[in-house]
C-alpha cells in the first residue's frame, strides 16, 4: 500500500481526499492547505489529519498528490521530487514553459512516476472509442463553461481549452506545425474566450472553442475522417459515431449514392453509440497511477504529455497576444 498526502484542500483538492479514502492502494496520511481556517474545517468533516507545513506531510508518505493553485505547481512538485516522492499533479503541469522543462528534468533524474490530472483521458465517452480506429483529419471542440471565479488566476486556455488539446494531441499522431488563435478578456485580465486552429503535419486541423462566459455548459468534440463522423460528448459522457459502409445494396433507405472513378456505387449509413461504462473519472486517474507506480509501468498521463499540452496552450496564448485587440474604455 502507497502513502499518499494532498497539496490543497479546495473544491478540487477536497474531492481528490474523498476519493482517495476509498482506492485500496492508498493509505491517505493526511493533507496540507496554507489556509489554516480552511484546513481545520476540511481535517473535521472528513476525518483526515491536516499538517501544519508541506515538508511534514511529504515526509510521511511515498505519493503527493498535488492539487494547489496552477502558480504553486512548480513549487509544490519541486519539494516532492527532491524528498524522491512520485507525483501526481493537476492540469496545467505548471504555470510556466520554463518551469515544465526543469519538472521533466527532475521527474526523470529521480526515476519517480510523474502523472499530469488531464482528467477527460478517464471520461466515459471517451474510453468508449479506446479500441476504435481513429484518424481524424479535422477535429471541432467546443469547451463551454458558465462564469465561476474560480479557475480565473489562468487564462481560458489553459484552464479549458488544455482539456482538449490534451485530447486532440492524444489522437492525432503528427507533430504540430502551425498554430492561430484569438482571444478576449471580457471578465479578468487574461482571455475568458478563445479559439485557436492546430495545424499538423500529416494535414490535420483542430480548430478548438474555449469560453467561461457561456449561459450553458458545453464539452463536445467532434471528428471527422476517412468514411467517418464520430461525435464525444464529455459533459453527458456519451459518443457517437457515424460510419459509411461499402457496397450497400441501392434499394436500401440508409443508402447513399456516391460517384468515383468506376462510377457511381452505394454506401451505407451506420449509426452507432458505444457503451460507455459509468466510471469516476478522477478516481480512475488516480487508480492508474497506483498501479503504474505498483507495477513499474509509464503512466497513462505522462509528465511529457503535459509538458506538449502546456507547450501548445502557450504557442495559443502568444498568438492571442499577438492578435490582441484593444477596446477603448469609455
Amino acid at each position: 500500500m502507497l502513502k499518499i498526502g494532498v497539496l490543497g484542500a479546495g473544491h478540487l483538492g477536497t474531492i481528490h481526499i474523498k476519493l482517495l479514502r476509498d482506492i485500496e492502494a492508498f493509505d491517505l496520511v493526511g493533507f496540507y492547505d496554507p489556509d489554516a481556517k480552511r484546513a481545520a474545517e476540511v481535517s473535521k468533516e472528513l476525518g483526515i489529519p491536516a499538517f501544519p507545513y508541506i515538508e511534514a506531510l511529504i515526509e510521511k508518505v511515498d505519493v503527493v498528490d498535488i492539487v494547489t493553485p496552477t502558480l504553486s505547481h512548480f513549487d509544490c512538485a519541486v519539494t516532492a521530487i527532491r524528498s524522491g516522492k512520485h507525483i501526481f499533479i493537476e492540469k496545467p503541469l505548471t504555470n510556466t514553459l520554463d518551469e515544465a522543462k526543469r519538472l521533466l528534468k527532475l521527474v526523470e533524474e529521480a526515476n519517480i512516476k510523474g502523472q499530469v490530472g488531464h482528467v477527460e483521458r478517464y471520461n466515459p465517452a471517451y474510453l468508449s472509442l479506446r479500441d476504435r480506429h481513429l484518424a481524424p483529419m479535422f477535429i471541432e471542440t467546443h469547451r463551454l463553461a458558465q462564469f465561476n471565479p474560480r479557475g480565473t488566476d489562468v487564462s481560458v486556455v489553459l484552464d479549458l481549452m488544455i482539456h482538449d488539446i490534451d485530447i486532440v494531441l492524444s489522437m492525432v499522431k503528427a507533430n504540430v506545425k502551425k498554430v492561430s488563435a484569438s482571444g478576449v478578456a471580457v471578465v479578468s485580465h487574461t482571455p475568458d474566450i478563445a479559439n485557436a486552429r492546430i495545424e499538423f503535419d500529416n494535414g490535420c486541423v483542430a480548430n478548438l472553442t474555449a469560453s467561461r462566459i457561456s449561459l450553458k455548459n458545453m464539452r463536445k468534440t467532434r471528428l471527422f475522417q476517412r468514411d467517418a463522423y464520430i461525435s464525444i460528448d464529455f459533459l453527458d459522457k456519451q459518443s457517437q459515431i457515424i460510419t459509411l459502409e461499402p457496397n450497400a445494396d441501392a434499394d436500401d433507405p440508409m443508402a447513399i449514392p456516391v460517384q468515383g472513378e468506376e462510377g457511381e456505387t452505394y454506401k451505407k449509413i451506420q449509426f452507432e453509440e458505444p457503451d460507455a461504462e459509468p466510471v469516476n473519472a478522477i478516481k480512475m486517474e488516480l487508480e492508474t497511477f497506483a498501479e503504474s507506480i505498483l507495477q513499474d509501468t509509464t503512466p497513462r498521463v505522462t509528465i511529457e504529455d503535459g509538458y506538449r499540452a502546456l507547450q501548445v496552450a502557450h504557442q495559443v496564448l502568444e498568438r492571442i497576444e499577438q492578435n490582441k485587440i484593444f477596446t477603448p474604455q469609455p
